[in-house]
């Protein structure tokens, strides 16, 4: 169970390293880069901005989730 969690922590801080980098900063990112770029001046973010929110947001819970129960491993061996 602890090699399980340890490997799903190692692809979701990747994948979290990832998700941060491609949103979109003061000046542009590297959302831009996939189309993040073309969004609408009537509404404030667009679909994939969204999506990337979204996306971002479950990672980083599954990597917190991760953090805990290694943690909580740990502690009871």
């Amino acid at each position: 169970m602890e090699l399980a969690l340890q490997i799903v922590l190692i692809v979701t801080s990747v994948l979290l390293i990832l998700l941060v980098l491609l949103h979109r900063g003061r000046g542009g990112g590297l959302s831009s880069l996939f189309g993040g770029g073309m969004q609408s001046s009537l509404s404030g973010s667009s679909v994939v901005e969204k999506n990337l929110d979204r996306a971002t947001l479950v990672v980083g819970v599954l990597w917190f989730i991760c953090i805990v129960g290694l943690g909580l491993l740990i502690k009871i061996q």
